[in-house]
């Protein structure tokens, strides 16, 4: 089922969301799938709980060809629960983000190049990768909504940030 995905000002996106502490339930399958269906419905990069309005530290991700995304390598379908994620090195690469719960607007944002995430599937079975690139961008990203952080909070040039159909005129990137 496609869910509403909360915009930035609604304070439960700054929240930190809880643990989950039980695997394989239909409560955590059927909000996963409720995910999935909304991030392909909005061509998302990825989707985190709360951003519709469950508070818990369940995070996807995945880029096939997308076209809000046209340079991205491809990021592996990944469901992520109670991620723990540590950089690889203190190399810090700034690029543009863009956020479903910050529609029609784009920054550059600094993220680590190189990461380590862990954490489990939906069934408990744990992750363990180490990434570079988009794909660490988006783990980045995808996790800091846990945490309550929207990508506009680590913007450091404010001069970088603004609507796309002003920055990127006659580009189509979708509406965020």
């Amino acid at each position: 089922m496609i869910r509403e995905v909360l915009r930035m000002g609604d304070p439960r996106l700054l929240e930190k969301s809880r643990p989950v502490e039980a695997f394989g339930t239909p409560q955590l399958r059927e909000l996963i799938s409720d995910m999935r269906d909304t991030m392909a419905h909005l061509n998302g990069a990825g989707l985190a709980a709360p951003q519709i309005g469950v508070p818990l530290r369940v995070v996807i991700f995945g880029v096939k060809r997308n076209p809000r995304y046209p340079d991205a390598e491809e990021v592996p379908d990944t469901v992520l629960v109670n991620p723990v994620i540590a950089p690889l090195g203190e190399e810090v690469e700034e690029a543009w983000e863009g956020c479903l719960s910050v529609p029609g607007m784009r920054g550059v944002v600094p993220r680590f190049t190189r990461l380590r995430y862990r954490g489990f599937d939906e069934n408990g079975n744990g992750i363990d990768r180490s990434v570079e690139g988009f794909h660490a961008r988006v783990v980045q990203h995808e996790c800091d909504h846990l945490d309550g952080i929207l990508y506009p909070m680590r913007i450091r040039d404010m001069a970088q940030f603004g609507f796309v159909d002003v920055l990127f005129p006659g580009q189509d990137l979708g509406d965020e």
